[in-house]
Order: C-alpha cells, then sequence, then structure tokens
C-alpha cells in the first residue's frame, strides 16, 4: 500500500504560508540585530564625544567610562611612545597611534593611544569631513571601537595635562555587543532554503521515476500495475495508468484468445482438406492445395506470433548478443544459406599521454569481443531470422554486422536486392503488407511489423539504408 501524503495544491500551499512565515522570522532577527548595533554603536560614539571633553576640560566621564591617572612610571613609558610597557593593559597587547588633533578654535589636541588584545584598528578609514569637530574624531573612534569584539584601553593626553587610562568595557568592550542575531538568520534561511529544495526536487523525482519506469516497462519487463509514494495527483495518474495497462492486458489476450480459436478451429478442416488433397491425382493440382493451405495456417500462426510479440510474455535476461548471431548464422549455413557474419573491426583503447611520452598508448582488442545485452533472447532471434529471411527473399544473400557502443546494440542485415527505395521497405513494416513479388514468394506480410514491435519493447528502433549493392535493415536495440 503507498503512503498516504498531500496533493500538490495543498503541499503548495503549507510551502508559501511556511516559506512567507520563515521570511517573516528571518527579516523580524535581521532588523531586530540591525537595530541593536546601531542603538550599540550610536552608544559608543556618544560616549567618545563626551569623552573628548573630560580629556580636555575637565568633564566628568560618560556613564560606563572610567578615566584614571597614570602612575609615574607608566607615564614615563607613554611619554616616550612606549605604550606596550605600560602595566595592566589587556595581553597580548596591540597599539594603535590615533592623535585627535586641534580645531581652528583654539582647543588642545589629544596624544592617544588605543591598545587592544585582538587587532589594530585602521584609524585612515575612518569617516571625515570638512570642518569636522575633534570630539566627532574620537567619537568616530570609539564608535570604531565597538565594531569589534575586543577589549581595549586607551591611554591619552591633552596637551600637558598628566597621561591617562580610560577603560569603558560597559560602552565598547567585548560584553557590551548585542546578540547578534545575522548568523542565526541566514543559517535559519539556509535551512529553510533547503527543506523547500528538498520537498520540491523529491516530488519532482517521484514524477520522474514513475515516468522512468513506465517507459522501461515492456522493455525491462515492468509488474503489470504500479505503486508509488507521492501527492495525490501522482497517485491519480498512476492510479489511471494501472486501468489502462489492465484494458490494454484485456484487449491483447481477447485478441490472443481469437486468434488462438481461430487457429484450432481451422486446424480441423485443414487437416481435412489435407486429407482428401491427398486422393487428387493430378499432382499440379495437389501440390496447389498444399500450398493453399499452408498459406492459410501459416498466417494464422504468424498472426499469434504478432501478437505474443505485443504481450511481451518473454521474461528479459542478460545475454550475449555475439554468441546469439553466431549461433544464428551457423544454423543458416548449415542450411545451406548464404548468410555471412562479418569479420568484427578490433577495438582500440585509447590512453593518455604519460609524464615520461608524449605519445598516447593504445591497446588493441581483437576478435568478436562479448556484447552483453538485457533482451528477451527469442525475441531477438525471432526479429534476426525475418531480417534475414527477407534478405534471402529478395536479395539472394544476407551479411550481418554487429555493431555497439554504451548504450545501445545494433544488428545490420545487409542484402543484394538491387534497386529498391527505403520507401517501399519501410512500407512493408505495416502489417500485412507485402512487396511487389508477393505472388511469387512465401509469406505472411507481418515479418517486419513483429521485428518492428520487437524492437520497440527493447527501447530500439528499425530502419532501412541504402546498401552499395542493395538495402541494409539497420536493428537498434537498449543494451539495459
Amino acid at each position: 500500500m503507498s503512503r498516504r501524503s498531500l496533493s500538490l495544491r495543498v503541499s503548495g500551499l503549507v510551502l508559501m504560508i511556511g516559506a512567507a512565515l520563515a521570511g517573516m522570522v528571518i527579516t523580524g532577527m535581521w532588523s531586530l540585530s540591525q537595530t541593536r548595533w546601531t542603538s550599540h554603536l550610536d552608544h559608543a560614539e556618544r560616549a567618545g564625544i563626551l569623552l573628548h571633553h573630560t580629556l580636555t576640560r575637565g568633564a566628568a566621564p560618560p556613564e560606563g567610562v572610567t578615566v584614571t591617572p597614570l602612575a609615574e612610571i607608566d607615564a614615563n613609558a607613554a611619554a616616550v611612545g612606549n605604550f606596550s610597557l605600560v602595566s595592566g593593559l589587556p595581553k597580548p597587547r596591540y597599539v594603535t597611534l590615533a592623535p585627535i588633533l586641534p580645531d581652528g578654535t583654539g582647543g588642545e589636541g589629544i596624544e592617544l593611544a588605543v591598545i587592544s588584545d585582538g587587532l589594530q584598528y585602521r584609524v585612515a578609514d575612518l569617516p571625515s569631513r570638512p570642518g569636522q569637530r575633534p570630539e566627532e574624531t574620537l567619537g568616530q573612534l570609539t564608535r570604531l571601537m565597538a565594531r569589534y569584539c575586543s577589549h581595549p584601553q586607551i591611554i591619552a593626553r591633552s596637551g600637558e595635562s598628566g597621561w591617562q587610562r580610560v577603560e569603558a568595557p560597559g560602552v565598547w568592550g567585548c560584553e557590551a555587543a548585542p546578540r547578534d542575531l545575522r548568523l542565526p538568520a541566514i543559517a535559519l534561511a539556509l535551512i529553510t532554503l533547503g527543506v523547500f529544495f528538498t520537498r520540491v526536487t523529491g516530488t519532482a523525482a517521484q514524477f520522474s521515476d514513475f515516468a522512468q519506469a513506465l517507459a522501461t516497462r515492456r522493455r525491462l519487463g515492468g509488474p503489470e500495475s504500479y505503486e508509488t509514494e507521492g501527492p495525490a495527483e501522482l497517485r491519480a495518474i498512476v492510479d489511471a495508468v494501472n486501468a489502462y495497462l489492465e484494458d490494454e492486458r484485456e484487449q491483447l489476450a481477447k485478441r490472443a484468445v481469437v486468434l488462438s480459436g481461430v487457429s484450432h478451429d481451422l486446424g480441423t478442416p485443414a487437416t481435412r482438406l489435407r486429407l482428401r488433397s491427398a486422393l487428387i491425382e493430378d499432382e499440379a493440382l495437389r501440390g496447389k492445395f498444399e500450398a493453399d493451405i499452408d498459406k492459410m495456417t501459416a498466417i494464422i500462426e504468424s498472426a499469434l506470433t504478432y501478437t505474443r510479440a505485443e504481450l511481451s510474455v518473454e521474461d528479459p535476461r542478460q545475454l550475449s548478443l555475439s554468441a546469439l548471431v553466431e549461433a544464428l548464422v551457423d544454423d543458416y549455413q548449415d542450411m545451406g544459406h548464404p548468410v555471412t557474419l562479418a569479420r568484427v573491426e578490433p577495438m582500440v583503447l585509447r590512453g593518455g599521454r604519460s609524464l615520461f611520452s608524449a605519445r598516447r598508448g593504445a591497446q588493441v582488442i581483437e576478435g568478436a569481443h562479448r556484447i552483453l545485452v538485457t533482451a528477451r533472447p527469442v525475441s531477438i532471434q525471432r526479429a534476426i531470422s525475418n531480417l534475414v529471411d527477407n534478405a534471402l527473399k529478395y536479395g539472394r544473400r544476407a551479411e550481418l554486422h554487429l555493431e555497439a557502443t554504451a548504450d545501445t546494440a545494433t544488428i545490420i542485415v545487409e542484402d543484394e536486392s538491387g534497386l529498391r527505395s527505403t520507401e517501399q521497405i519501410e512500407a512493408l513494416m505495416a502489417p500485412f503488407r507485402r512487396g511487389a513479388n508477393a505472388r511469387s514468394s512465401d509469406g505472411t506480410g507481418l515479418g517486419l511489423s513483429i521485428v518492428s514491435t520487437i524492437a520497440m519493447l527493447h527501447g530500439g528502433t528499425l530502419r532501412f539504408e541504402t546498401a552499395p549493392k542493395g538495402l541494409r535493415a539497420v536493428l537498434t536495440i537498449q543494451r539495459a
């Protein structure tokens, strides 16, 4: 029993609602993270602006910022530029020099160094504009410091005042940074995309798998009915196909029953006619009677063969096509028929160039290498025999060729029928169509129809080409 699932309409609606909800959540997470970070950076920038007033005018430090004077030994190290020797700094110590120049109003500048345990700051990239005030520059610096997860300290002095240590872990330190939800939002977007992609491709694969199974049903001896998992629409298609296959089997079975009944019913009168024809003293007349009886029974047997080919009652299996053709040619030769198998050309396998030689290596495989195919052996043998019989009937002799690729195998039967267009011979592939010499040769007009049907059952084709001395029948089948 197939597992029930939602229809495409319902599952599509669910996917659309899920995509909308996921998009709203992702957008909300991203927007919230952006808002939090903007607020955090703005707070750090305002603290930097107020810090400038603290360092230059002696104002109270902003909230969360601690300003303490350096000890004498540390101040001496800072005065000569050895900021890394100042005690109490984070390790490792990365020093960024960022002096704040005075503006045109006569204010004092600030000597300033930022010591971080994680990085040096790219102060050259700080935004600036004409007429930008020094406190704005310091605000841009503290905003830059707040962007990164670090534990920086500022060593600074204004004019001739003493060196001071500025700490603000709650403003621009790593612990002050808000939780960034952008990476989780990206992860959620990727997970959502993966779920949707898996769902869509999985549904598409169910349709593709069923189409592939249906396409190879007759060639590989598929089941009489199909069961599949998937949306309701796919199950409805499968049910319709199963119903169609059942009707097709019933029609073919009825046709076979009718033909079998006709063959059985004609058997008794045909036998009586044959017995009565034995009483005819005129040998020529008796021969005509017997020929008509044989032709009548041959027509019925050919029709039965054609119907059995449509039913494809034979199970496919792996076989050596080259061995089958060789045995068939031997049988014809034993009966004295001019049937030959052309020499199989050796296969040349080309290799790549080596490091020690510019020449490409090559290996030659001589002889009729095995051509393995998955096919119905009796059907394939019947198809080749019909082509050979046609070649002998219309072209006096038959020469067989074998060719193969990775996907297909081809049997070529070439005759010496003289001038005969491919259009004429392809017209004979219709059931009960016979050539111009039908009156002078035996046949029922189903030979090529049977070959064409067998080729179709093996995923191949039957076509005709012009040969140097006649025509060439090309039977191509799938190898697997």
